[in-house]
């Protein structure tokens, strides 16, 4: 199973367009069976809301999990997969004192197998950071014989944070490859935690020419057999 998490910044670039095509190409090249977007902005693109337009262009199947919810504001995380769909659950991570935050909590089909899949986007605050992945971690993440995959822009620079040492015990040490800025990536931000599958083959970013400029942040990307 191929896998990815991307910020994909509102689908704003560097150079300060809004270039939802680009996303899509990088989408495409990194040729997922799962990805995990953050910064998902639900904007009209050619009269299309903007996650249907990138599922369209991928052909994979979105599933939305908006943190903002307002008349005119939708904004937040997604998940695109070909797997087939079992179950989704959506959970509020928000600290009162902040800005929302939340996780999708999915259930996937693939290859005869269940996978659960969590995707989330965590707070700018090491005090709320904790609280959210003690929230993320209350939900029985790693059950024996359970595959999991909790992946995300976790926003934890300091490799070893309490925050980062919690998911290390649960889930094991995984690789960290810088992601941001995607120009010159000096911080692992984005990350992808597994648990039980039988080998991991790759772990790392997708750096090229269109994705330093796409957005601010690199898409992470790995191999995983289940």
């Amino acid at each position: 199973m191929r896998l990815a998490t991307y910020n994909i910044s509102s689908c704003i670039g560097a150079d300060r367009r809004f270039n939802p095509a680009r996303t899509a190409s990088v989408l495409r090249s990194l040729d997922a069976d799962v990805i995990a977007l953050q910064e998902v902005e639900h904007q009209s693109v050619n009269g299309q809301d903007l996650l249907d337009y990138l599922a369209g262009e991928t052909g994979l199947v979105a599933i939305p999990g908006p943190i903002f919810l307002r008349k005119t504001f939708h904004y937040g995380n997604a998940l695109l997969t070909r797997a087939k769909l079992l179950q989704v659950q959506r959970y509020d991570l928000s600290a009162s004192w902040r800005e929302p935050r939340g996780a999708i909590d999915v259930d996937l089909k693939w290859r005869g197998q269940k996978i659960r899949v969590v995707a989330t986007h965590l707070g700018l605050t090491i005090r709320e950071r904790k609280l959210q992945i003690q929230q993320l971690l209350s939900l029985g993440l790693t059950p024996d014989e359970g595959r999991t995959v909790l992946m995300g822009d976790f926003n934890e620079w300091w490799p070893w944070s309490r925050a980062l040492r919690w998911l290390c015990s649960a889930f094991g040490q995984f690789p960290a490859p810088a992601s941001f800025p995607a120009r010159y990536p000096l911080l692992a931000l984005d990350r992808i935690w597994l648990h039980g599958h039988r080998r991991l083959l790759a772990l790392e970013v997708e750096a090229s020419s269109l994705t330093r400029v796409a957005s601010d942040h690199l898409p992470v990307k790995a191999v995983v057999e289940w």
